[in-house]
C-alpha cells in the first residue's frame, strides 16, 4: 500500500491538471477562509461513489487479462486497413459505453499500437479516431463518462430514461463517425498473428463480471455509497492489489473540481455573467454546455452549468457534443493523444474533430428542437 500510495503522489506531482486544480483552491481559500468548512458540502459523493466503484471494476477486468484475450480475438479478425479502423472505432464506441471513455481507450490504444506495429500502419489516425469514437459511445450512458455519471446523479433518473434520451443523439453520430472511417482509410489488405501467452486470472475476470449488474441496480437506486463500499470490501478481502492499482488520484481531481467550481460559481461576478447567459433557455443552455467545454473540457463544463439550470437532458446532449473541436473539450482526446506517442498528433485530431463538432452541433440541436 506504501507503494501505491506513493505513485499516487507521483502521479499528482506530475499532473498539471491537478496542480491548477489545487492552485486555485489555496487562491479561493485566501479570498474566503471562513468557507473552508464548507468544502466538503460542496461535493457530489454520490457521483465520487459511483465513479470509484466503476473505476474498481474496470480495473479489476484490466487486471485479470480478460479485456486483453477479447482484443486480440477481435484483432484477428481483421483483414484489411479499412475493416481494421471500423473493428477499432466500433470497439473502442462500444466498449465505452460500459467501461467509460478513458478505460475503453486504455483497451484499445494499446491493441492498436501492437497491431500497427506488426503491419507497418502509421497508428496516429487510427488513434484520433479512436478519441472521437469513444466521445460517441460514452455519450449513450450514465457510466461512459463523467458527465454524463454526474448528469445522471443529478437528473435522479432511471439507467434506461437516460439512455433513451441519449439514444436518437449517439445512433445519428456514430452513423456518421463509421462513413467517415470508411471513407478515410483504404482498402490495403493486413495480416495480423499476435499470439496470447498472458495468464487469465478466471476468478478476478468472474468476480468483476458478477458484481457489475448489481453494482449498477444500486446505483440506480441512488444507493452508490453502499454499492461502492461492497465492491471495494469484496476486492480488498479477494484481490487487494486491484485496490492498490486503482487511479485513486482521479477521484482526488473530481472532488476539487467540484468543490472549485462551486465556489467560482458562487462568486458575484460569475453569477452576473450566467444569468446575463439567461440559462433557463434550452437553446442558450446547450449552446454554453458546447461553448464552455472548449474551454475548461465537458465534465467542469456539466459540474458548473448545472449550478444555473436543472435542465439535464438538453445539459447532457450540450456537454457531450462539447466534447469534439478543442483537444481539452474531453479529457478522453487528451488521454487518447498521450497514449499515440506522437507529438504531432494533435495537429491531426482537429483536422477531423472540429468539423465533427460543426455535425455533431447541428444534429443534437436539431434532435432537441427541431428545425
Amino acid at each position: 500500500m506504501i507503494l501505491a500510495l506513493r505513485k499516487v503522489l507521483s502521479d499528482l506531482r506530475a499532473d498539471t491538471f491537478f496542480k491548477v486544480l489545487l492552485a486555485a483552491l489555496l487562491v479561493l481559500s485566501v479570498f474566503a477562509p471562513s468557507g473552508i468548512a464548507s468544502y466538503p458540502s460542496l461535493v457530489d459523493w454520490s457521483t465520487i461513489a459511483a465513479l470509484a466503484g466503476l473505476l474498481l471494476l474496470t480495473k479489476g477486468l484490466e487486471v485479470s487479462g480478460g479485456l486483453h484475450r477479447f482484443g486480440v480475438w477481435l484483432v484477428n479478425l481483421m483483414s484489411t486497413e479499412r475493416v481494421a479502423a471500423i473493428y477499432l472505432v466500433l470497439a473502442a464506441a462500444l466498449l465505452s459505453t460500459v467501461l467509460t471513455n478513458d478505460v475503453a481507450l486504455f483497451v484499445v490504444v494499446p491493441l492498436t499500437l501492437s497491431v500497427c506495429r506488426l503491419t507497418g500502419m502509421s497508428a496516429t489516425r487510427f488513434i484520433v479516431f479512436e478519441a472521437l469514437a469513444v466521445n460517441v459511445g460514452s455519450t449513450l450512458t450514465p457510466i461512459g463518462n463523467p458527465q454524463n455519471l454526474f448528469i445522471w446523479q443529478l437528473a435522479k433518473v432511471s439507467f434506461g430514461e437516460f439512455v433513451l434520451h441519449q439514444l436518437p443523439l449517439v445512433v445519428s453520430l456514430l452513423v456518421a463517425l463509421i462513413g467517415l472511417t470508411a471513407l478515410s482509410f483504404g482498402g490495403r489488405r493486413i495480416d495480423v498473428r499476435e499470439s496470447d501467452s498472458s495468464k487469465l486470472d478466471v476468478t478476478l475476470l468472474a468476480l468483476s463480471l458478477l458484481l457489475y449488474v448489481p453494482f449498477l441496480l444500486v446505483t440506480d437506486m441512488h444507493q452508490a455509497a453502499y454499492a461502492f463500499a461492497a465492491v471495494l470490501l469484496l476486492y480488498l478481502v479477494l484481490r487487494p492489489r486491484v485496490v492498490a492499482q486503482l487511479d485513486w488520484g482521479l477521484l482526488l481531481v473530481f472532488v476539487l473540481m467540484f468543490i472549485d467550481l462551486r465556489l467560482v460559481a458562487r462568486l458575484g461576478v460569475v453569477q452576473e455573467l450566467m444569468q446575463g447567459l439567461e440559462l433557463r433557455n434550452p437553446t442558450n443552455l446547450y449552446l454554453a454546455g458546447i461553448g464552455a467545454s472548449q474551454l475548461v473540457s465537458n465534465v467542469p463544463a456539466a459540474i458548473a452549468l448545472a449550478e444555473y439550470s436543472q435542465d439535464w437532458k438538453v445539459l447532457a446532449y450540450g456537454v457531450n457534443v462539447g466534447g469534439f473541436g478543442l483537444l481539452i473539450g474531453s479529457l478522453a482526446n487528451l488521454i487518447a493523444l498521450r497514449l499515440s506517442g506522437d507529438g504531432k498528433a494533435w495537429k491531426m485530431f482537429h483536422v477531423y474533430a472540429v468539423p465533427a463538432l460543426l455535425v455533431a452541433a447541428l444534429l443534437g440541436y436539431l434532435l432537441l428542437f427541431g428545425i
